[in-house]
């Protein structure tokens, strides 16, 4: 019982916290990844592959694991430097994590980290 107040008042006091931070339910146009690249939002990602601006997510996926195989966790379409790019995170068989960079219109790989 004691442990179902304790949820019961933190789910407030988290609600509050994100309200006084202004998080927001959806991608904001001006969020940034750890590699500082702009996250396209869901409107911006669907335009740009309704254009045929950029590769398939899977073809960046493929480049990535030619890298470094294993198991892709998680892909941002992102402006980068140059233009847009793929960052896609990486967890590796061998449990090593990484963060490779696949350039969104040619398909070629761009960095790591």
């Amino acid at each position: 019982m004691v442990a179902m107040c304790r949820f019961a008042l933190g789910i407030p006091l988290l609600l509050a916290a994100l309200v006084a931070t202004g998080a927001r339910g959806d991608e904001a146009h001006s969020a940034r990844g750890p590699s500082n690249h702009a996250w396209l939002d869901q409107k911006e990602r669907r335009a740009e592959t309704a254009s045929g601006g950029v590769i398939r997510l899977t073809a960046a996926i493929h480049a990535a694991k030619s890298r470094m195989p294993g198991t892709v966790v998680q892909a941002r379409l992102c402006h980068g430097q140059d233009g847009l790019v793929y960052v896609l995170t990486v967890l590796a068989h061998d449990g090593k994590v990484a963060r490779i960079v696949v350039d969104a219109v040619k398909g070629t790989l761009v960095g790591e980290r």
